[in-house]
């Protein structure tokens, strides 16, 4: 009898430690998927474009929300180590663009290329690399991505080339990284990301000229989130129909803000150039709620009452997180455990980041090539000299 005893008190101590909200989400019934209506697609050169209707299961939401949310906590919480201090140099954040680096990376398979510019912290985060690596990249410490040497702008991973500092200045390379799928026959396409404010590039329309003259598997993507760095794109282009821009190059111009919008349009973008029709061009329309970079306060050429009007009406992970509430998806308490877990995550990692030492002086010629014997480089004087380790 007591040996009964003990075992019913221990089944019910077990359950008793399960915080209530865990058991209240373990009992319910959630739908296994839900269809959603999404925005049409303004369409260049294009019979047809993306569904206007989609899928979205339980499992790719919670995903899909799980991702958004860590991109918005990582980015404000490398604005805190900022005014803090301990970032240094430029620094673009993207919280408000999650959609974008998120719905692209649904889109495609992981061995598909992307390149973008220096707004680039979801995408190495949605191209698989960890909080802890992202952030000790931007403190400079030895466990960064780049080993520290590269900072905000300079981060890579596998199938992901960064990160590019000259405006424009990627998409000539991506237009690269395209010829080599198309070259070594691999049924691969590459995301080749840029902004508003560089679309007025010339090395672009060339790219485009390369791009559709070899039918390279290439997919242009204009981030527009309205302003290139503070000046409106009404008064930076002549026409502000990025989408248009390719000319001879089909296009659509996409809802930015929602990421089941952007994950069909990636979807129908990607299976275009694997059918060997050449490339094709996606106009992202988004808004970041930062300035262009931390040395930008963003309000001095536009309101406050504009950005708040953004994010009451148009936030990205809001948007996803009604859909999934009012679809039984998901409920309130669910997302709200893990925006929880979120928080612990970057909080540890920030921890990491900050304690992490620096990458050492000797190792700063270290990987220039990735498989050399080991060779001196000159410093900063001919004197100085460092050894170079692939």
């Amino acid at each position: 009898m007591r040996k009964m005893l003990a075992a019913v008190s221990r089944v019910l101590s077990g359950v008793s430690q399960k915080p209530a909200s865990r058991v209240l989400v373990a009992s319910r019934n959630f739908a296994n998927d839900a269809t959603f209506e999404i925005k049409k697609c303004d369409l260049h050169r294009l019979e047809e474009g993306p569904p206007v209707t989609t899928v979205l299961t339980r499992e790719d939401g919670l995903r899909y929300y799980r991702m958004m949310q860590t991109v918005r906590r990582m980015e404000l919480k490398a604005d805190q180590l900022y005014k803090q201090k301990i970032i240094r140099g430029f620094c673009h954040l993207c919280d408000g663009q999650e959609a974008c680096c998120v719905g692209l990376e649904a889109g495609i398979n992981p061995t598909d290329h992307l390149i973008t510019a220096y707004r680039a912290h979801g995408f190495t985060f949605t191209r698989g690399l960890s909080v802890r690596e992202i952030l000790a990249e931007l403190t400079g410490r030895r466990g960064g991505c780049a080993k520290g040497k590269g900072g905000s702008m300079h981060m890579y991973a596998k199938n992901f080339y960064g990160g590019n500092g000259i405006v424009g200045a990627q998409v000539p390379l991506g237009a690269g990284i395209a010829l080599a799928c198309k070259y070594n026959g691999k049924d691969e396409v590459c995301l080749t990301l840029y902004g508003d404010g560089a679309a007025n590039q010339g090395q672009i329309f060339e790219a485009y000229n390369m791009a559709a003259l070899w039918k390279l598997p290439c997919i242009f993507i204009c981030e527009n989130n309205r302003y290139g760095m503070g000046t409106s794109v009404e008064r930076a282009a002549a026409s502000t129909d990025y989408y248009k821009r390719g000319d001879f190059i089909p296009g659509l111009r996409v809802d930015g803000m929602d990421v089941l919008c952007v994950r069909e349009a990636t979807r129908f973008a990607a299976a275009y150039c694997r059918s060997g029709k050449g490339p094709i061009l996606m106009e992202l329309q988004t808004y970041r709620y930062h300035g262009h970079s931390m040395s930008d306060p963003g309000v001095s050429y536009r309101t406050r009452e504009e950005i708040q009007e953004v994010r009451s009406k148009s936030d990205p992970i809001m948007l996803l997180k009604d859909r999934m509430v009012n679809s039984n998806l998901a409920s309130v308490e669910e997302l709200k455990e893990i925006d929880v877990e979120v928080r612990k995550e970057i909080e540890d990692a920030a921890q990491f980041a900050t304690a992490d030492p620096e990458p050492p002086l000797e190792e700063l010629g270290y990987h220039i090539y990735s498989s050399d014997p080991p060779f001196e480089v000159r410093g900063a004087n001919q004197w100085i000299k460092f050894k170079s380790i692939s």
